[in-house]
């Protein structure tokens, strides 16, 4: 548990002082009485003691006091809140033959074009991240419900060097995979890697999290894009694939090279396949939103700081109120 206002806890330093004066006001009354024992007024019988009640309520009114010190340090702690939530992350290509202009006005713009109408439509309960990959594949935005957030990592994107699939797809697992961990997660564009073994579930099982994969399928470094498929299966996670660009392909100038790209639909039908998903070409992704239909919001309990002042505040006014209540009752008066 954490403070806001954490100076505020020296007061308890007055608890000890307000011990003090009770007992020390408690040890006045028993000398008072013995005085009027002594002058034939009725003292209680040598050796009696004041019932344990008799303190009762100083013991609730100290308990209270402690409980509203403690609550005007506005005291804050972690709390796992149960959310329905459902995740989507969007694997961009950003290999250099995304520069291609057989999409106007190029490849990348309209695969950005295609993802921000995406994020403009998506519902409160689902949380969309960003992943790039050229010839290996990095986090670009956590999930996240912010649409402008989703938008400035998007707008950050531009065609890098190769294309690997495989590492777009692993990218996006160990992101999803990283939404179930509490402790920070770090992340860098060193290409990840499998884990060595995967317990396969049902195809698309996974209902709660799907990936869709903005490219031009033309894969050119390894690890092979359908065994990545395959690992996305066996956790059951859904792939949908929209392929950016044209059949027939156009002539791209990279690194001084003129290189011949054309879109590769057969492979995104593949790993579309291989997981449950679908295949989109770029000119209908206005459909991308049918996704949602199949997507299963899961109850998950989300850990967040909050401020639990309130609860403290009413912990101690119910102490005060049993303090007050059981010295009225008992003893007709409130100490």
């Amino acid at each position: 548990m954490t403070f806001l206002w954490a100076p505020m806890l020296f007061l308890l330093v007055l608890v000890p002082i307000g011990i003090g004066f009770y007992y020390s006001q408690q040890q006045r009354r028993r000398e008072i009485l013995e005085r009027f024992g002594q002058m034939g007024f009725g003292a209680p019988a040598a050796g009696q003691k004041p019932g344990l009640r008799r303190h009762l309520p100083a013991v609730f009114f100290l308990a209270g006091l402690i409980i509203l010190i403690v609550a005007l340090a506005r005291p804050q702690t972690v709390v796992a809140l149960p959310k329905e939530q459902g995740t989507v992350i969007l694997a961009f290509d950003v290999s250099g033959s995304m520069a291609a202009d057989d999409l106007k006005p190029t490849r990348m713009a309209a695969a950005k074009a295609a993802a921000k109408d995406f994020i403009q439509r998506q519902p409160d309960t689902v949380q969309v991240g960003v992943v790039g990959f050229s010839d290996n594949g990095f986090s670009v935005q956590q999930p996240t419900t912010d649409p402008a957030e989703l938008t400035a990592a998007i707008d950050r994107l531009s065609p890098q060097r190769g294309t690997s699939l495989a590492n777009g797809i692993i990218a996006s697992l160990n992101t999803i995979a990283a939404l179930n961990q509490p402790e920070t997660r770090h992340y860098s564009n060193l290409a990840p890697t499998p884990a060595p073994s995967v317990t396969p579930v049902p195809r698309g099982s996974y209902s709660s999290a799907v990936i869709i994969l903005l490219s031009d399928g033309e894969n050119n470094e390894s690890p092979d894009p359908l065994s990545a498929a395959q690992a996305a299966a066996d956790r059951g996670i859904r792939i949908y694939t929209v392929g950016i660009g044209s059949p027939a392909g156009t002539t791209v100038n990279i690194n001084g090279f003129k290189i011949h790209t054309q879109l590769d639909e057969e492979t995104l039908q593949q790993i579309a396949q291989i997981t449950g998903g679908a295949y989109f070409s770029a000119d209908n992704t206005k459909d991308l939103v049918s996704i949602y239909d199949h997507l299963t919001p899961q109850l998950i309990h989300k850990p967040e700081t909050m401020e639990v002042t309130s609860i403290f505040a009413g912990a101690s006014i119910l102490a005060l109120l049993a303090g007050g209540f059981f010295s009225l009752l008992w003893f007709g008066r409130i100490p």
